[in-house]
């Protein structure tokens, strides 16, 4: 009966995965095919973006399990993913581009596979949506990810081609801007990424998970 017991509780000890393996390693897949292709093709420096640093994050909170990485990298592609949707959607069916920043999905002289490949923005952000119901909400998702935002965005800005744009440190929705100094702006994008960005995602995650609670 001890012995009976003692394996019971060492069962019921061992921490259950909350993620199915299948997921794991698909996402893994995707990754080994991506990061290589895309350093050939546009460069390292493109890894920069937030959207593409959030496929080596939310690869390491899959396997690790980690509610604060797939917090904070649902905050970072939920958005951004349905609004690059939008945009290459529209302009697919008419033409025009209602936010713009995605021109380059329909530039023929950007390579068919990057732009294919670039379609990933539409996979993120179910993957992290499903780990975060799966695995549950950091609140302090929205602290981490706007560091993180305010570390890459001066990055991209220092070590990253002008005429790339990443992270529209230049200009928004690709287009670089003379408005304002260069330090000015960057100061009121680093603002205004976290406001408009991140805080409404945050805002209806709680909401959801405040509603799935009770």
């Amino acid at each position: 009966m001890r012995r009976a017991s003692e394996k019971s509780g060492t069962q019921e000890d061992r921490p259950k995965t909350r993620l199915p393996l299948w997921l794991k390693l698909v996402f893994t897949a995707w990754i080994l095919l991506w990061a290589p292709t895309f350093w050939v093709l546009v460069g390292p420096q493109n890894y920069f973006w937030l959207c593409n640093l959030a496929n080596f994050l939310l690869l390491a909170g899959l396997w690790r399990e980690s509610r604060q990485l797939v917090s904070m990298q649902w905050l970072a592609v939920a958005l951004v993913g349905s609004l690059w949707a939008l945009d290459v959607g529209t302009a697919w069916l008419t033409g025009w581009h209602p936010i713009g920043g995605t021109e380059y999905m329909f530039d023929d002289r950007n390579p068919l596979v990057t732009r294919l490949m670039s379609m990933y923005h539409l996979l993120l952000p179910p993957v992290a949506g499903y780990a975060v119901w799966r695995l549950g909400y950091d609140r302090r998702a929205l602290v981490w990810q706007t560091g993180l935002t305010w570390l890459v965005v001066p990055a991209s800005y220092l070590f990253t081609e002008a005429e790339r744009n990443i992270n529209w440190v230049e200009g928004p929705f690709g287009q670089p801007q003379t408005m304002v100094d260069a330090p000015i702006y960057l100061m009121a994008l680093m603002l205004l990424w976290p406001v408009l960005i991140y805080l409404p995602v945050h805002g209806l995650t709680l909401a959801l998970s405040r509603r799935r609670g009770g």
